[in-house]
C-alpha cells in the first residue's frame, strides 16, 4: 500500500500512516488503505493489539490542502457552485466510516502521536481506543475556525461538552501534557520515552486473550454508541460540507488559491482575516 504500511510483529499489528514527505496528509487513498489494514489485522487470530502510528516527523497534519484547497477549481472537498450537499456527504461520510474502522476493530487500537495530530489527523487518532502522546506533540482541529467540522465528532465523547466547546470554539492546538490533563488522551510522556511507553502498554494488553479484549471493547463502545454517536457523526458530516461551501468557506478556498494554503491557514489560525468580509482584519474598508 502506498499511503499506509502494515507489519505483524508477534501479537502486535503495526499500522503506519506512510506519506512522511507531506506529514502523512490525508489524500483520497489513505482512508481506504487504513481500513484495509485494520481488516487485515482483524482477520489474523494471532494479532491481539493494533499499534497505529505515523511515519516521519508527525502522526498526521490532516487533509492534504495542497490538493484540496490550493489547487484551483472544484474537487471532492470543495465543489464548483451550485454544490450538491448529498454528493459531499457521501464523500465525507465514506471517509468518516473508514476512519471508524479503528473504532469498530475487534482488536484494541493504541495510537502513538508524535509531532502533530491535526484537523483530519485528529479525527483518525480519536477513533482509536487508547492514545499515548509525546509531551511536545500537538493535537487540535483548527478548521473549526473556518472550513471544517470534525466528522467523527469524538471530542465531546472523550472530554465532555465543556472542554469540547473550549477546543472547538477556538480551534486551538494543545500539547500532549494538556491533552492528558483534560482526559483527551491516555497518557503523555517525553518524546524519547514514547516508543517504550506504547510498547509496554501494547505488550501488557497482548497477554489478554483476543476474545476477552473484544468483549470488553464491545461493552465500552456500546455505552458510547447508545449516547447517539452515529446521529452525531451524521450531523457533523453534513455540517462539515456546509462549512466548506458557506461564503466564508469559499473565501478560504479562494484565499488558498491566491496566496497558498499555508498563508490562508496562518491567517485563519492567527485570527487575522475576516472570512465574512473577505479581507484582512483592520484592513481599509
Amino acid at each position: 500500500m502506498s499511503t499506509v504500511s502494515y507489519e505483524k510483529d508477534g501479537r502486535i499489528a503495526r499500522i503506519t500512516l506512510n506519506r512522511p514527505d507531506v506529514l502523512n496528509a490525508i489524500n483520497s487513498d489513505m482512508p481506504q488503505d487504513l481500513a484495509d489494514c485494520v481488516e487485515r489485522a482483524n482477520a489474523d487470530q494471532g494479532v491481539h493489539v493494533i499499534v497505529l502510528a505515523g511515519a516521519g516527523r508527525a502522526f498526521s497534519a490532516g487533509y492534504d490542502l495542497t490538493a484540496y484547497a490550493q489547487e484551483p477549481g472544484g474537487n471532492d472537498v470543495t465543489q464548483d457552485m451550485p454544490w450538491d450537499p448529498m454528493k459531499d456527504y457521501a464523500f465525507m461520510m465514506r471517509n468518516t466510516e473508514l476512519f471508524m474502522s479503528l473504532w469498530r476493530s475487534y482488536r484494541p487500537v493504541v495510537c502513538k502521536i508524535h509531532g502533530h495530530a491535526l484537523a483530519g489527523g485528529s479525527d483518525i487518532a480519536l477513533c482509536s481506543d487508547l492514545i499515548v502522546m509525546a509531551d511536545d506533540a500537538e493535537i487540535g482541529y483548527m478548521p473549526v475556525r473556518v472550513w471544517g467540522c470534525p466528522t467523527t465528532a469524538m471530542w465531546v465523547y472523550r472530554i465532555g461538552p465543556e472542554m469540547a466547546k473550549r477546543m472547538l470554539f477556538t480551534g486551538d492546538k494543545i500539547d500532549g501534557k494538556e491533552a492528558a490533563r483534560i482526559g483527551l488522551v491516555h497518557k503523555s510522556v517525553p518524546v524519547d520515552a514514547l516508543d517504550k511507553e506504547v510498547e509496554d502498554l501494547a505488550e501488557r494488553m497482548c497477554s489478554v486473550p483476543v476474545n476477552q479484549l473484544m468483549m470488553q471493547k464491545m461493552v465500552i463502545n456500546q455505552a458510547i454508541e447508545a449516547m447517539g454517536l452515529a446521529n452525531t457523526q451524521r450531523l457533523a458530516t453534513i455540517l462539515d460540507g456546509i462549512t466548506r461551501h458557506s461564503p466564508e468557506g469559499l473565501n478560504f478556498k479562494n484565499r488558498a488559491e491566491e496566496m497558498t494554503w499555508k498563508h490562508a491557514v496562518r491567517e485563519r489560525d492567527q485570527g487575522t482575516f475576516d472570512w465574512t468580509a473577505n479581507r484582512p482584519i483592520n484592513a481599509p474598508k
